[in-house]
């Protein structure tokens, strides 16, 4: 294969997968012909027969005898699959681009008692808890908003922007995470999180509450999620291995 015909091949490949990914081609739909694909990309039946071809190894595309190519069913993310991970982890694990948007980080004045029981902390305690709320994104595409509440010792002297990358790397330089206990509850998505998620008050969320800890089973942070219910699932109990 020379080098024009392989950069028109993983040039058409791209395109292909884009579709796919911003919902131009939707998961089991049939795509068009070979026939078609070479006579809009102005290419060989060749190129674009390596192109679906390199599509179906990397499971983008699967192929049926007969009756024509399809996209391939994603399954949902699974969180937990390889152990307590953070996002950021979770989407390379996945091959995905992740960002993240600060949206609240503030001292609480007056914490709940909930929120105190959960980081075993009595009121009268002097040691003060942040709110730190973020949405997360796998490319352009928002998929979970968190609340996490967390003592102030370990985010001293940070700022929203520090936030924007894993929070797992800046706690595990005080603490090692060893472990997260879920409470994992579908619900109808609430119009705030319906709209931070770009989805509609009728589509499921998964509400999932978590406390991570130390293996001293010393509590970290408490943390509540609304993550969409057609992109994940969970395991309730998720150990940290060492990365």
């Amino acid at each position: 294969m020379d080098a024009m015909q392989e950069a028109k091949f993983k040039q058409v490949a791209k395109v292909i997968k884009n579709r796919v990914d911003n919902g131009t081609y939707g998961t089991k739909q049939k795509l068009p012909s070979e026939y078609d694909l070479a006579d809009e990309f102005e290419v060989s039946r060749l190129t674009i027969r390596k192109a679906v071809a390199a599509l179906i190894n990397a499971q983008v595309l699967v192929k049926s005898r007969q009756k024509g190519t399809y996209v391939m069913e994603h399954p949902k993310v699974e969180s937990g699959r390889l152990g307590l991970q953070g996002f950021t982890e979770v989407s390379k694990a996945y091959g995905k681009k992740s960002h993240t948007e600060v949206l609240e980080f503030k001292q609480l004045i007056n914490p709940d008692k909930r929120i105190l029981a959960k980081l075993e902390m009595n009121e009268g305690l002097s040691v003060p808890i942040y709110k730190l709320v973020r949405r997360r994104y796998w490319d352009s595409e928002p998929m979970t908003v968190e609340q996490i509440y967390i003592p102030e010792p370990l985010v001293f002297g940070l700022t929203p922007k520090d936030f924007e990358g894993s929070l797992f790397a800046i706690i595990e330089s005080h603490e090692q995470i060893a472990y997260s206990q879920q409470e994992i509850e579908a619900l109808l998505a609430p119009r705030k999180m319906a709209d931070l998620l770009q989805v509609s008050t009728q589509e499921p969320l998964m509400k999932v509450e978590s406390v991570t800890y130390t293996a001293e089973t010393k509590p970290i942070f408490f943390d509540t999620s609304f993550y969409r219910a057609d992109k994940y699932r969970f395991k309730t109990t998720l150990v940290r291995h060492k990365l």
